[in-house]
């Protein structure tokens, strides 16, 4: 028996060390490995539209624990999208910049284009895997010249703390949302939707219709192709979006002349709905981003703190749409200096670590597989396959999002009925 015992712990004893190895090897396989030489030293440029951008900033601090001497900036030129041709042209040109889908195929940014890197080259090692494939904007030759690095949904902030208070439950459906609007009416609340609604950028009303409108072109490829060509027979597209909107202000579930009071969409709409009186604020992602950082800026917050998520309208009785959309993608300048350094800082980048990470410094929604890191956006990882719906996959170019956008804001303040919006489709003016 000893000489037993003996036998197995010895084999124990040879085996641990191995597994100790073999784990060791599995935590770090995933880990961003260097291939150039760490001692390198030169510099590498980000432009963008943002005023600030803290969380890249954080990432370039990460990437100089590999490469302690590359000097990494962050830039915001004048007029971005206008002059980006110009500054890829001037003198000390940008190693990487913020590009946009709607940048393809536009003649006006073609110069733009000519600059553009292809980042979906196996050489690169670009791990795409890690990004939602809906997000990636293939071109009509295969190239891949944009790579996402935040994502845009439409929704509405949710107060959980009023809905429990009032004994409410969270709308999924549309007949729900009429009851809990009801509900909150007859307790005395002024406007249980809330949003922006001075112009059309950005508007609740945009928010509301422009889902149901993507929904209803995505599986009608007659009539997205009438869209696309402003043809005014594709108006359709945004009816049952309008009706529900207009049935909604109609009902005094949305007070506009309260929701005027919001005087932008991003600060003033966060601190609105800090109050605490609201509970339901339609607005994008982008505008969600903004919460974490307001938080400690709004007294009303800091007295009386609440839980709060972000979640799809349900403008149908299925529920809502995650419409998951690109709001910022990289793309490499491949005339730069440095590209081989740049690409390495894709390559750190690029990963669902640092992607993650970035989007929860910003409080952005990440184009990554994983939907609820924040629980703040938890609600849109639950929503099913079949209700994610893709612009840029489906074919919904600018100018037909700015026909549903500019739509959706005439009928919502009264200046155009929805039958007359359907009808002017193409050429509705803001």
């Amino acid at each position: 028996m000893k000489k037993l015992l003996c036998t197995i712990l010895a084999a124990l004893l040879a085996v641990v060390p191995m597994a100790c190895v073999s784990l060791a090897r599995a935590d770090s396989a995933g880990a961003f490995q260097p291939k150039l030489d760490r001692d390198t030293e030169c510099e590498i440029t980000v432009v963008g539209s943002y005023s600030n951008f803290e969380a890249l900033e954080a990432e370039f601090e990460r990437f100089n624990e590999f490469y302690p001497n590359v000097e990494l900036t962050y830039l915001k030129p004048d007029d971005y999208n206008n002059l980006l041709g110009t500054v890829l042209e001037g003198k000390d040109t940008p190693n990487i910049f913020f590009s946009y889908p709607w940048m393809c195929g536009n003649d006006k940014y073609s110069t733009v284009a000519e600059h553009m890197e292809e980042l979906s080259d196996p050489g690169l090692e670009l791990n795409l895997d890690c990004i939602r494939p809906s997000l990636l904007n293939y071109e009509d030759d295969g190239k891949l010249r944009m790579v996402p690095v935040f994502a845009r949904n439409y929704g509405m902030l949710v107060n959980n703390s009023l809905f429990e208070k009032e004994g409410l439950q969270v709308p999924t459906t549309w007949d729900e949302l009429l009851a809990v609007c009801e509900a909150f009416r007859s307790k005395g609340y002024a406007s249980p939707m809330m949003g922006y609604s001075k112009d059309a950028s950005g508007c609740l009303m945009n928010i509301l219709v422009y889902p149901e409108a993507v929904a209803a072109l995505a599986g009608n490829a007659e009539m997205l192709q009438a869209a696309n060509n402003m043809d005014a027979s594709a108006g359709e597209c945004m009816r049952h979006g309008l009706e529900a909107m207009t049935e909604l202000i109609g009902k005094g579930y949305i007070n506009l002349e309260k929701c005027g009071e919001i005087s932008d969409n991003y600060t003033q709409l966060i601190l609105r709905f800090f109050e605490g009186d609201v509970p339901m604020m339609a607005c994008t992602g982008d505008t969600v981003s903004g919460t974490g950082k307001r938080e400690s800026q709004s007294e009303a917050f800091s007295k009386s703190p609440f839980s709060y998520s972000f979640m799809p309208i349900p403008m149908s009785e299925a529920g809502g749409y995650f419409v998951d959309s690109v709001s910022i993608e990289f793309s490499v300048n491949k005339t730069c200096e440095n590209l081989d350094m740049t690409n390495e800082f894709m390559r750190f980048l690029i990963t669902r670590e640092e992607l993650n990470r970035m989007a929860s410094v910003k409080r952005l929604v990440t184009p990554t597989q994983d939907l609820s890191f924040d629980a703040v956006y938890e609600p849109f990882a639950a929503v099913p396959a079949e209700r994610i719906l893709s612009p840029e996959v489906i074919g919904i170019t600018d100018p037909l999002a700015t026909q549903v956008r500019n739509a959706a804001y005439r009928v919502g303040i009264g200046e155009l009925t929805v039958d007359e919006a359907i009808s002017q489709y193409g050429s509705i003016e803001k």
